[in-house]
């Protein structure tokens, strides 16, 4: 009930998310920590573009608490407005485990993590076509597009030519066998713009991939029998495709990675208010050598904890005030829409910062070790 009511809500959210869109990171950690990596990405064709203006979206795998990973097909999309492109979301390493970091919309593409999704996605940059004079043209040396219907198009081969494109279909960034690239200055400077969401469409996608058991992991082996659609939400019919084989060698998932309640991975995937967080825990450290250090950087592990959680505290109250506010006030559906878009974005803006303090506090202490 309660991940029916978080679909609902982002499905509420998102028309005032493109009315009322602001500068914001270009990488939000939304609150997904996982101990271990998800399946490599399976092989399968693009669909056929739809009609014009339509974006591809390319698939990836998503992480529930209680069923484990499971493939969000790729699909064709319209832009929330001309001129916008998709920064694809990524997984990536930090702090003992594996943080989703929500994709969005904006005037460019930026760092998805070095993936590889292919369909112009490389893992470095985009190569599916450009914007000009408010529509989208297509570049058929990597989109699938019906030329008949279809007349915005060119042909560009430089990235096919010219670039080594590795084709490895590993599915997240950093830790024990991830891709190894950190953002460009070009790429860091695309978080200042204006970023918008996912928009109602790819919210749908993950919805009905979310109730297919077929698509969990832990069922096809990492070959999802929905591989990729035409259109957001329609899942059979002669537009959705299969995959061809699985990226790579299928791991189950561990043992002692199983989600527990209230353990990892069990707070919500797109958290609105503080209150839904999971309390930090103080990091744990591998040993430097030296006990006295060991001991100053466990209890600096332990302040950071009591920090973060005191700010978790302090934003739970205000968000919990505005909102007896609003009702008090009984403001419309839409300004009350508004206030729960401020408090997610307050939320995992929150979060992005603690993620990284974590992850400067390891690299420091791991400066230290033998």
């Amino acid at each position: 009930m309660k991940k029916t009511l978080r679909f609902l809500l982002l499905a509420l959210l998102v028309p005032l998310m493109l009315q009322s869109a602001k500068p914001a990171a270009a990488e939000w950690w939304v609150g997904i920590h996982v101990g271990f990596g998800p399946p490599a990405l399976p092989v399968y064709e693009q669909p056929v573009c739809p009609g014009p203006d339509y974006i591809w979206t390319p698939g990836y795998w998503a992480w529930d608490p209680d069923d484990g990973y499971y493939w969000v097909p790729g699909t064709w999309v319209l832009a929330p407005e001309p001129g916008f492109l998709w920064t694809p979301g990524w997984w990536g390493w930090g702090s003992g485990g594996y943080f989703w970091h929500e994709g969005y919309w904006g005037p460019h593409v930026g760092f998805y993590g070095g993936i590889n999704y292919g369909f112009g996605y490389f893992g470095d940059g985009f190569w599916g076509g450009r914007w000009q004079g408010g529509h989208f043209f297509y570049n058929t040396a990597v989109w699938h597009v019906d030329e008949v219907h279809i007349r915005n198009v060119y042909r560009d081969d430089t990235i096919i030519h010219n670039t080594t494109i590795i084709n490895n279909h590993i599915s997240y960034n950093g830790g024990e066998g991830g891709i190894n690239r950190r953002p460009t200055p070009q790429e860091e400077s695309y978080a200042g713009e204006r970023h918008v969401a996912p928009i109602a469409d790819q919210t749908r996608q993950v919805e009905v991939a979310h109730g297919n058991p077929q698509l969990r992991a832990s069922v096809n082996q990492g070959r999802p029998p929905i591989a990729a659609t035409s259109r957001p939400g329609e899942f059979s019919g002669h537009g959705v495709v299969e995959s061809r084989e699985a990226g790579g060698e299928y791991h189950a998932q561990p043992a002692a990675h199983v989600a527990q309640p209230g353990g990892e991975g069990a707070h919500p995937s797109n958290p609105v208010h503080a209150s839904e967080l999971q309390s930090h825990q103080p990091q744990h450290f591998e040993s430097t050598g030296n006990p006295d250090l060991d001991r100053k950087y466990q209890q600096k592990a332990q302040q950071l904890a009591d920090r973060q959680n005191q700010e978790h505290q302090q934003l739970a109250q205000r968000q919990q005030q505005e909102d007896q506010q609003a009702q008090q006030r009984k403001l419309s559906a839409q300004k009350q829409q508004q206030i729960e878009q401020k408090h997610q974005q307050q939320t995992q803006q929150l979060e992005q910062k603690h993620q990284q303090q974590a992850q400067k506090l390891s690299e420091r202490q791991s400066g230290h070790k033998r």
